[in-house]
């Protein structure tokens, strides 16, 4: 298939890149490269895919109307993935106008893009982020996510709404996922797991918020892959169940879904560092702090829905996980 993914230099973006060319697709990828956190890190991601010969690359930002607009109209894509955004919890306190610009002008630049290049399928990102303030464990799609405690997790769920109105006006069929805390080889350096490593391997304090007390849905970036593609080959249909009288809020009377994608066994914070450690074969001090602005102590995906509908089934363990991330980590940084 020819399949245009934004982000593409990204965490996921170029892990789904890559998986895609792998089995045979054409793509476009879009990205605009920028500094919010080292694009050396963007560069070298994109370095194992971009002379591939199915593969085009586009720097740009998806806030350019005119420049999405050319690359649907040249490329013609008949799927979509869109995993660019403005990313961070913390971040979205800083620059909230960062977030306004990529989470939502950009976003309705592909839902207009994809809407008129008639697209087959738009499958976007969202994000753990908008169940918010929600304690009822583990989060479902069935919940509702009306009180998000920070800017990009409403931007997450701005995103699911613009989506749901373009399946519902122009009939283009629509799937978000929901990821829980994805982590692996190539992974964000504003992410815990870079984070800590780095710190370890200094020998520098960590700080653990919330007292130590978080618990996190860890997922493995190859089952999140996984599942990207399972859900792109999976076009959204609208649900013949659906009752408008009881609504549901993952599906719809229009072709839309939305899903949890994760690995549905939380894990203590406390253990990640521990494994973490393990790994790298040293431990560091932990400096117990309270919980940041914009965060929530606990993640937990209940991912039935997307097992049900397109065979998820994530199985990297999390000593798995760790080992493998330890492993890239010490090859990429020249550790030994």
């Amino acid at each position: 298939m020819r399949i245009l993914v934004t982000g593409s230099a990204g965490f996921v973006g170029a892990a789904l890149t890559e998986r895609l060319l792998a089995r045979g697709d054409e793509v476009l990828g879009i990205d605009n490269h920028n500094d919010y956190y080292d694009p050396s890190l963007k560069e070298a991601r994109l370095a194992r895919f971009a002379e591939h010969p199915r593969y085009t690359h586009l720097r740009a930002d998806l806030a350019d109307a005119d420049a999405i607009n050319r690359a649907f109209r040249d490329f013609t894509p008949q799927r979509v993935a869109n995993l660019a955004a403005q990313a961070g919890v913390r971040y979205s306190l800083k620059n909230p106008q960062a977030y306004v610009q990529s989470n939502l002008v950009g976003f309705v630049n592909v839902l207009e893009a994809c809407r008129h290049g008639k697209v087959e399928h738009l499958v976007y990102a969202s994000s753990s982020s908008v169940y918010g303030a929600n304690r009822k464990m583990p989060f479902a799609v069935e919940d509702a996510v009306d009180h998000p405690v920070s800017l990009y997790a409403a931007s997450k769920k701005a995103n699911e709404l613009m989506a749901h109105t373009y399946s519902h006006l122009y009939d283009l069929p629509t799937t978000g996922l929901r990821f829980f805390t994805v982590y692996g080889p190539w992974g964000r350096p504003d992410m815990s797991p870079i984070l800590f490593a780095e710190r370890i391997v200094r020998g520098e304090p960590i700080d653990v918020f919330n007292y130590g007390n978080h618990s996190r849905d860890f997922t493995y970036i190859d089952d999140i892959v996984e599942g990207v593609i399972r859900t792109l080959d999976h076009v959204a249909k609208p649900d013949p169940t659906y009752d408008p009288l009881q609504p549901n809020p993952g599906t719809s009377n229009a072709p839309y879904r939305v899903y949890n994608i994760g690995n549905d066994q939380p894990v203590q914070l406390m253990r990640f560092i521990e494994l973490m450690e393990q790994n790298l074969g040293r431990t560091v001090e932990k400096r117990l702090l309270p919980m940041q602005p914009g965060d929530v102590p606990d993640t937990w995906a209940d991912v039935s829905a997307l097992r049900r509908d397109v065979g998820y089934a994530p199985n990297t363990s999390i000593e798995e996980g760790v080992k493998r991330f330890v492993a890239w980590y010490r090859e990429y940084r020249r550790i030994a």
